[in-house]
């Protein structure tokens, strides 16, 4: 049934029209900026059917509260609270189709995308010239003067990887305001990853060049009020996203992190195997020694990284811990039972002993995702899955 049958069939229980943009908003301890940033979109929309979509990741400075509390006297306003689930990329992704308007537009609470450069993504969008409008920082000089050195170097230098290794020839790949038609959003969703903060850089390989882009500058302001979430794991995410896209999403994000924490679990291990040793100890306890010392780093690292979105706190975390313990060693006994029935059936150590430590990975994060961490949102097997239906 078409929207206008529907809307034939429904008579007069048709009380409001679906406005023709959504503004999504992802948020996390921002609760100063909401009553600053909905009052200068109703000044930028003005004459334009509008509605924002706040979607918070349970904030303790109580961002959802502002929000709901404004939505009871501006209808235009809605807020999605998730308890358990965060990352801007999902947020994004979750507000965007939770939207009922034509055209849907992502940016940050912390006032530094211009609201006023809405109008005219809008007017660009309506016009039929392009599905997916960017506010560039960088297609004029100057635009990205309220970025920190820090930031500066980290988004350009991820902005020239994204663009040599995906291939995606736009100014800003990195930006986290653009526009798009929201039946683009629809078809590609499925195929998005909702970790991480870079939902833009997704989109655009997602869409493997179907989409034509248009980008406009704009400048970018200084933070008033909050601080940035933006640091170090940012760029553990980043790298995940690289591969995960690189691999045509064979290998998600998240494994990719799970992955680079199992690599820096190698150097702790032999760190703690040195030290015992050096400590007198027998080299068999040594050895047992470290590789719970290995493990128990992985764990936290994960915990904190790779699953951060899924944290384990207090007596869950200690409860994590043991089921980690456990799957690590099942792990640890399918990497050598592989590696030494392939080894005798042929005889070549490098590569019975890369397969073998690849199983084990597999093996690691597949169980893991499900028993340790269990809120995810698909494991390696569901992927691969995915990746072979038509």
């Amino acid at each position: 049934m078409s929207p206008i049958d529907l809307a034939s069939a429904l008579g007069s229980a048709v009380a409001f029209t679906a406005p023709e943009l959504t503004v999504v908003v992802p948020t996390f301890n921002e609760q100063a900026n909401i009553p600053i940033l909905v009052g200068r979109l109703q000044r930028a929309l003005a004459g334009i059917e509008w509605e924002i979509i706040f979607v918070d990741d349970d904030s303790p400075d109580g961002t959802a509260a502002v929000a709901k509390a404004i939505g009871e006297l501006d209808r235009r306003v809605r807020c999605i609270r998730r308890v358990g689930r965060r990352g801007l990329a999902g947020a994004c992704i979750e507000g965007m189709l939770a939207s009922n308007a034509r055209y849907v537009v992502a940016m940050d609470a912390d006032l530094q995308h211009d609201e006023m450069l809405l109008g005219e993504m809008l007017r660009r969008l309506r016009s039929e010239d392009c599905d997916l409008i960017i506010a560039s920082r960088y297609l004029a000089a100057g635009c990205a003067k309220g970025l920190s050195h820090k930031r500066l170097a980290w988004s350009r230098a991820a902005t020239v990887l994204t663009r040599r290794i995906l291939g995606v020839d736009v100014t800003d790949p990195m930006s986290g305001f653009f526009m798009m038609r929201r039946e683009v959003i629809e078809r590609i969703a499925p195929g998005l990853c909702v970790e991480g903060f870079k939902i833009l850089v997704d989109i655009l390989t997602s869409a493997r060049g179907e989409l034509r882009v248009c980008e406009v500058p704009y400048g970018f302001r200084d933070r008033v009020h909050g601080s940035t979430k933006l640091d170090s794991r940012v760029a553990l995410d980043f790298v995940g996203l690289l591969v995960s896209k690189t691999t045509g999403n064979v290998l998600p994000a998240r494994f990719v992190s799970f992955l680079l924490v199992g690599a820096i679990g190698i150097l702790v291990h032999l760190i703690s195997l040195k030290t015992f040793l050096t400590l007198g100890s027998e080299f068999v306890a040594g050895q047992t020694s470290a590789t719970l010392v290995a493990m128990t780093s992985n764990f936290f690292l994960n915990n904190a990284l790779t699953y951060r979105d899924q944290r384990l706190t207090g007596a869950a975390a200690l409860k994590g811990l043991l089921l980690f313990y456990l799957v690590c060693a099942v792990g640890a006994a399918s990497n050598i039972g592989v590696a030494n029935w392939l080894y005798t059936n042929k005889p070549v150590w490098w590569l019975a002993g890369l397969l073998g430590s690849v199983v084990g990975a597999v093996w690691n994060y597949a169980v893991s995702s499900t028993v340790v961490w269990r809120r995810t949102s698909g494991g390696f097997s569901q992927r691969l899955q995915a990746k072979r239906q038509p």
